[in-house]
């Protein structure tokens, strides 16, 4: 692997206009493509295998005009003073609820004094908004003209807010991303101390995510890709692009600062740091891939793309990184030696990763111990994990959102934000699906957790009823979920002699809520196996790779933990604009395992592949480690800054659930780097000794050599004999890592 890199490395170097403007032209082929292509399909929100879902189904034959898959808004009345059936408010009111429905899009809007929907004080009144098609298919001018209509009903005796996935704004904007770029320009500088060196990266990163963004698009139809694809893949694409082509460019300047030509040092740049990016990004690929276990389509589009865009990334750091390097020539210029200041010893003094990975070598088992309980403590608070889907209730009190859910919870009762939706389906027809709904409308009505519960509404085909349920609590409590599961009560059904099913927004995200949990367990089996196994081929040794995998699940506990502890229990929550803890997301353990363990494996292999390629090349366990730090860890660690700013960015978002992924995003790369794989990593390898790299002669037989350390290419450039390590040869060493 190492030799065919080197070449392909070389050949970039010396081929750079070529192969520079092959990637220009792909770019600008995928941009004239994707201006061309058909819109993407709007998102699928199914959730294939879940009752909620079989009974939307059913609806859509059974009662087609309901749109039950539709967008909705509920646009609520206040009067400030005196109440909304006096003469003159109803007026407004009645204006109000003709305006939105001449709005676009729009198929039925309900009168709140027809339908009663009208508090027992007369202060509240609401109006429900329905759309002919799903929020995802809401044109942003449809959303625009219900915002100004409730703008201009709004005055100082009504007022008039709007909530439900209608008002829900598209995402725009990317400024997130473009402060993740800004920190990243400062880190790589910093890391560089040249302006080319780091907007090397920077630039390769961008180029990446513009086209796997534009292929995306063009497959967008033929595929069926959702119009929301793309997001995980920018996030992803940036972040990996940036690190793949950093730790290509920092090994081609190490490389020069040695006395190797352009081209040899480009060759070899990609031939070893080239080969960690390989597999590294093959792990990541695994764990996006792996997503489409969870049996949610959108998952996973999400994951497919984003694991396609990082492809494009480890393509572009082995062929246009090292084509850039040829153009920039000896101005991207060699490592410099750090300057330090006066000193007394004639040697200049070790730089801190050196220093601290001979601490940790000399103290191995108080360090492993150490890092151990800090995460362990910091883990804790995970096993109170609690999640659920985010409501209006979750949003920021300055949201219209917010306002209405309010409102109703004060005018109505905190259920009226989240009502059931319960299907009846008999056997019969007319007569009989009516007697059965009745009879399930009794049953229901007796209930203490139960507010309300609607007439039911017969089928035009008679055979099927439904009716709406308004719990007591509020929609993301447990006991509105643990209602929904005693509706699901075989039971129920067999009592009314009826097919029951419980739906609607409450109902699916429970059903959400249980798919992803279900599907955790599952998920990271198989892509700590998988990677397992691939890691095994990469570092030929079984302890290293189980040593990542248990370093993982660490980084990966105490990152939840933290989450929990911040936005679920409200610790430190005015310091991460935290108003109203709650129920975690529900798809962020399943979202924080794909994308930590890709990077968790990528700062591993980077990492430790230079402690192996340091072995491999004679030194001796605990200098390998040493080594491996001296031309790592600053790398490693800026990589991992670069990250941590990235998923920051995102605590500044308004949205309750951008901030959660990014807060616990960027705390899991934050344990993972440091505490991981700059102190657990060299504990273990320092107390393992020789033991670390061997493995059994019969699964060597099995494991093909991938020669990731570049073992073959010092033979190659410097013979067969000549001593490329600590005056020890290559053969010599090569044959007492294998048990010769």
């Amino acid at each position: 692997m190492a030799t065919f890199l080197s070449r392909l490395g070389r050949f970039s170097f010396r081929r750079r206009r070529l192969v520079a403007l092959l990637w220009t032209a792909l770019l600008v082929g995928a941009a004239v493509l994707a201006g061309r292509a058909p819109a993407a399909p709007p998102n699928d929100f199914s959730m294939p295998g879940t009752e909620a879902q079989q009974a939307y189904d059913l609806l859509g034959k059974s009662f087609p005009d309901l749109n039950a898959d539709g967008a909705g808004a509920r646009v609520v009345f206040h009067a400030e003073d005196g109440k909304v059936t006096d003469p003159g408010t109803r007026g407004a009111i009645e204006d109000t609820v003709r305006a939105l429905g001449d709005g676009p899009q729009v198929v039925r809007v309900t009168d709140p004094f027809a339908t009663r929907s009208v508090s027992k004080d007369g202060s509240t009144a609401y109006a429900q908004v329905s759309y002919a098609v799903s929020a995802a298919e809401l044109e942003e001018h449809s959303r625009a003209a219900l915002q100004e209509t409730v703008e201009q009903a709004s005055s100082s005796e009504l007022s008039v807010e709007a909530g439900g996935n209608a008002v829900e704004a598209m995402a725009g904007g990317h400024s997130s991303e473009a402060v993740g770029l800004g920190v990243a320009a400062v880190v790589l500088v910093i890391t560089f101390g040249s302006l080319l060196a780091a907007g090397l990266p920077l630039l390769t990163a961008v180029l990446g995510v513009g086209v796997g963004a534009l292929a995306i698009r063009v497959l967008a139809a033929p595929l069926g890709l959702g119009a929301t694809t793309t997001s995980l893949a920018v996030m992803i694409g940036l972040a990996v692009g940036i690190d793949y082509a950093l730790f290509v460019v920092s090994r081609h300047r190490a490389e020069l600062a040695r006395g190797r030509d352009g081209v040899e040092a480009a060759g070899h740049a990609v031939g070893t740091a080239g080969s960690a990016v390989v597999f590294a990004g093959l792990t990541v690929v695994v764990a996006l891939a792996g997503l489409s276990v969870v049996g949610i389509p959108m998952l996973t589009q999400m994951g497919l793309a984003a694991a396609g865009t990082v492809v494009v990334a480890v393509l572009i750091a082995v062929t246009l990184v090292p084509a850039l390097l040829g153009l920039c020539g000896r101005r991207i210029g060699p490592a410099r030696p750090r300057r330090r200041g006066r000193t007394t010893d004639r040697a200049a003094r070790p730089a801190i990763g050196v220093r601290w990975a001979r601490f940790v070598v000399r103290r191995p088992v108080a360090v492993l111990l150490g890092g151990t309980v800090l995460l362990g403590v910091v883990a804790l608070p995970a096993a109170s994990l609690d999640t659920g889907l985010p409501g209006d209730d979750s949003k920021p009190v300055s949201t219209t959102q917010r306002r209405a859910y309010d409102l109703i919870s004060d005018g109505f009762g905190p259920g009226y934000n989240g009502p059931l939706t319960v299907v009846v389906q008999a056997d019969e027809s007319g007569r009989g699906a009516t007697q059965a709904a009745k009879n399930v409308a009794g049953r229901i009505d007796g209930r203490d957790d139960v507010s309300a519960v609607g007439p039911p509404r017969l089928s035009a085909s008679g055979d099927t009823a439904v009716l709406s349920v308004v719990p007591d609590a509020s929609p993301s409590s447990t006991e509105t979920a643990d209602l929904v599961h005693a509706l699901r009560d075989p039971a129920l059904a067999r009592a009314s002699d009826a097919r029951v099913l419980v739906t609607g927004t409450t109902a699916m995200n429970a059903d959400v809520s249980q798919k992803l949990s279900d599907a955790l367990l599952p998920y990271l089996a198989l892509v700590v196996g998988l990677a397992f196994l691939l890691l095994i081929a990469v570092f030929r040794s079984v302890l290293v790779p189980l040593k990542a995998a248990l370093g993982f699940l660490l980084s990966v506990l105490a990152g939840l933990g933290a989450v929990v502890a911040v936005f679920q229990w409200g610790w430190l929550g005015s310091v991460f604009g935290v108003t109203d803890p709650g129920p975690i997301v529900s798809i962020m353990p399943v979202f924080m395992v794909g994308v930590v363990f890709g990077l968790a494996m990528d700062y591993e292999v980077f990492l430790v592949t230079r402690m192996r390629e340091a072995y491999v090349h004679g030194q001796s366990p605990e200098d390998s480690v040493v080594s491996g730090f001296e031309h790592s860890a600053r790398v490693v660690t800026a990589a991992a800054v670069v990250m941590i700013s990235v998923f920051a960015a995102f605590l500044g978002s308004e949205e309750q659930i951008l901030k959660t992924i990014g807060f616990g995003l960027a705390a899991a790369v934050l344990f993972d780097a440091l505490v991981v794989r700059m102190t657990l990593v060299p504990a273990v390898l320092a107390l393992l000794g020789r033991r670390a790299w061997r493995l059994p002669r019969w699964l060597d037989r099995l494991v093909p050599d991938l020669d990731i350390e570049g073992e073959r290419l010092g033979r190659s450039s410097h013979g067969g004999g000549t001593e490329v390590g600590d005056g020890e040869p290559v053969a010599a060493a090569s044959g007492r890592l294998h048990g010769n």
